[in-house]
């Protein structure tokens, strides 16, 4: 008994056996991924607006796009880091990562893509500043790289998709979560960049020309509908996996996710859907859409990350 006594295998200490209970990624997770899709939905849609209009027709694009991402993205990474138990070890992944974990990939993403669009938030802010004060020495500075945000943009627009994106990959390793599959959680992932990003843009859209208007409600009514269609297909056919049925057995069988859910599907899905498909010209109702697509979303990506969460894993 003294020999086996030291075999370091015995001497491991068992600190918890039992399931976490309750839920774990609550509402600092949910606010993540939302500002998140923001963040990355403005560079989207913003380079699909980019390459069909001109620079005329939207005169305040060049600085609002990054503006708008740089706030988000500080949003999404601040409720990042004071989710985590040991908000200092953050540095670690930059000082001692590792390439297999899709955490330690994300993060790596994300910060060079907040680095990109600071630097297109700041060029564009000095050369809209430059037009106003053309005899002060940093808005020459900046005329004088102009192309700066140019030469930017396109990796920018890169980085937006893979980190916009690279969620779905964290939720699909989670254990016995069989409702997050990789594939449908990537779509979701980016229909939810479009969706925002193009109700962003539809907020202060009021003086760019009606060509512009007309492919953001474009843009929103598409990817609501497809993203909706998506949430149908799994709500009502989900049977042949059991872990996922009696994951959506919450939104089914009524109660307090059954009313999440429905709520967000009417204000961030089907509303947009119908002002952008009816009244797409009337700014009223257009600018309604946009803020009832904020709220939807927030209210299913709430309802699809917590429901997993409250079947016990043991």
């Amino acid at each position: 008994m003294d020999h086996v006594s030291t075999i370091e295998a015995t001497k491991a200490i068992v600190s918890m056996d039992v399931a976490l209970p309750g839920i774990i990624w609550g509402w600092m997770i949910t606010l993540n991924m939302w500002a998140k899709s923001i963040g990355t939905g403005v560079i989207l849609v913003g380079a699909f607006l980019l390459y069909r209009h001109k620079h005329e027709e939207m005169p305040s694009l060049r600085w609002t796009m990054p503006l708008i991402s740089f706030i988000a993205l500080n949003v999404f990474l601040f409720f990042t880091l004071i989710d985590l138990h040991q908000p200092l070890r953050m540095i670690h992944i930059f000082t001692h990562p590792h390439w297999t974990s899709a955490i330690t990939v994300g993060a790596w993403l994300a910060s060079l893509f907040l680095v990109l669009v600071s630097i297109m938030m700041l060029t564009s802010f000095f050369t809209h500043f430059s037009e106003f004060r053309k005899d002060c020495a940093v808005a020459k500075a900046v005329r004088s790289k102009d192309g700066l945000y140019e030469k930017v943009f396109p990796f920018t627009v890169f980085l937006a998709f893979p980190v916009t994106m690279y969620t779905a990959i964290i939720m699909s390793q989670s254990a016995a979560r069989e409702l997050w599959v990789p594939g449908a959680e990537l779509i979701q992932m980016l229909l939810a960049a479009f969706m925002v990003g193009s109700a962003s843009f539809i907020l202060i859209a009021d003086k760019w020309s009606d060509s512009v208007k007309k492919d953001l409600a474009m843009v929103l009514g598409f990817s609501v509908s497809f993203s909706f269609i998506m949430y149908m297909g799994e709500y009502f056919f989900s049977y042949k996996a059991a872990e996922v049925e009696a994951t959506l057995a919450y939104v089914h069988a009524g109660g307090e996710y059954f009313a999440s859910f429905w709520a967000a599907m009417v204000l961030g899905y089907i509303i947009p859907f119908f002002i952008t498909l009816r009244m797409s010209d009337n700014r009223t109702m257009m600018k309604f859409a946009a803020v009832t697509t904020f709220i939807g979303l927030y209210l299913v990506k709430s309802t699809w990350l917590e429901i997993p969460q409250m079947i016990p894993l043991s």
